[in-house]
């Protein structure tokens, strides 16, 4: 079948681990898959003692993630270390040496994909990034392949494991940020620091990637609005199953004739709605297009298996691609200056938790403030503060009206002699849609 591909892995982490051990026990069947001997010449590591056991299988182990990214044995980088340096440096130095690239790197990605990518191209090499996103769940080949007849209107997804797995257990247990986010650490599901999880930090970076591919735009993460999970209670998913919801950390990419809607937040869906299904470390992605209607897309979104299953059949794609002497896909062209719409502009319904004093008046003090600002409201629940007897938690649901509309009636709150704290502040998914 021809003379062996050398594959260069950066990073041997729990990923990188699962892909190493996949490629050593399946050898014979990727071989006859990809038309090639899979190789593993080299791998970088933080700690090379620490990595002592296989060394003494064979394997050259390295602290220098450079150094093999541009070994002339290394037909492919895999680049599984994580975080943007060193990381996008030894990808860029392993395209300009013509060697194709497997990243699972979404910020790398959701950063400099886009000039990566073109320099893929020029050397003629490819750069794949299915694990980068969803995990297990292939959308970035849906996106890239499958749905390229298709006029992309909308992504809604739900693209970070630790936060839907912490919101399940605060809906369906009652469990309080703090105990959620506990209990995620406690199981793996969260790091020690969980910033870029909880608020909305790698949701955003994914989201730049998913919508880059389906509006064949120049998407940063920069352009994604983004708001965490930290100030959510259990009594709001309490409240918001009472309204017929319940809360999910929904990504969203449209097209409106504004421009682009980017925005990672905690969204009310409605129960009927696939996305509120979508339990513990599930990821899923809905895709609508002209033609196809609407597609989704759901499973495992993290861990060894599924990540490592991505990485691995990139892996195979290459190889097979680099056996049979075939060139990589052209890209598609791409606008470079999309327009992307002010969120104060966009029209959504939104849900308030408001704490206010217990006393009469207020209710008619609220109702002037939303009035003057144009926002109508759709429903209202006052319930006892749970831990201030002389407050009450004061629900607000408002009809559509633009994001902006919302900004100022918060700002006149805030200044209210009515009005305690600002509790929390949820966008409804079945506001009106833009068009």
């Amino acid at each position: 079948m021809g003379e062996s591909l050398g594959i260069g892995l950066l990073g041997l982490g729990v990923v990188g681990r699962g892909v190493l051990e996949a490629l050593q026990s399946n050898a014979q069947a990727y071989q006859a898959r990809c038309g090639r001997q899979l190789e593993i010449r080299a791998a970088a590591v933080r700690n090379v003692a620490a990595r002592a056991d296989l060394e003494s299988s064979g394997l050259a182990i390295s602290d220098d993630p450079m150094g093999i990214s541009t070994r002339d044995d290394v037909d492919i980088v895999v680049e599984l270390m994580g975080g943007e340096e060193p990381a996008a440096d030894c990808i860029e130095a392993a395209l300009s040496a013509g060697k194709s690239v497997v990243t699972a790197n979404k910020e790398v990605m959701a950063k400099r994909g886009p000039t990566l990518l073109d320099l893929a191209e020029a050397r003629a090499a490819e750069l794949r990034y299915e694990a980068s996103v969803g995990g297990g769940i292939p959308i970035i080949g849906v996106l890239q392949r499958d749905l390229q007849a298709n006029d992309v209107s909308s992504i809604r997804a739900i693209i970070n494991g630790t936060t839907n797995y912490m919101i399940t257990a605060m809906s369906r247990d009652g469990m309080s940020y703090d105990d959620a986010l506990a209990e995620a650490q406690r199981l793996g599901y969260a790091e020690a620091d969980p910033t870029s999880d909880v608020d909305g930090i790698d949701a955003a970076y994914k989201l730049a990637i998913l919508a880059s591919l389906a509006f064949h735009s120049q998407v940063g993460p920069g352009d994604v609005h983004r708001d965490g999970i930290r100030t959510l209670t259990a009594r709001d998913f309490a409240h918001a199953r009472d309204l017929g919801y319940t809360i999910r950390m929904l990504a969203t990419a449209r097209q409106t004739p504004m421009g682009l809607d980017l925005r990672v937040h905690p969204t009310l869906v409605p129960t009927e709605d696939p996305m509120a299904g979508v339990e513990g470390v599930l990821n899923a992605v809905a895709v609508s297009g002209d033609l196809i209607g609407s597609v989704v897309l759901e499973g495992p979104g993290a861990g060894a298996g599924a990540t490592s299953s991505a990485v691995v059949a990139d892996i195979l794609e290459v190889a097979g691609r680099l056996a049979s002497r075939q060139s990589a896909r052209p890209l598609p062209p791409i606008d470079q200056s999309p327009v992307f719409a002010s969120l104060a502009d966009i029209c959504v319904r939104t849900y308030l938790r408001l704490e206010v004093p217990d006393r009469a008046g207020v209710l008619a003090e609220l109702g002037a403030v939303f009035a003057a600002e144009g926002v109508s409201i759709a429903s209202v629940l006052q319930t006892p503060h749970p831990e201030q007897s002389q407050s009450a938690d004061l629900i607000v649901t408002t009809h559509a009206c633009s994001d902006g509309a919302i900004d100022r009636v918060l700002d006149r709150l805030q200044r209210s002699d009515s009005v305690i704290e600002l509790g929390v502040r949820l966008r409804i998914e079945d506001g009106c849609d833009n068009d």
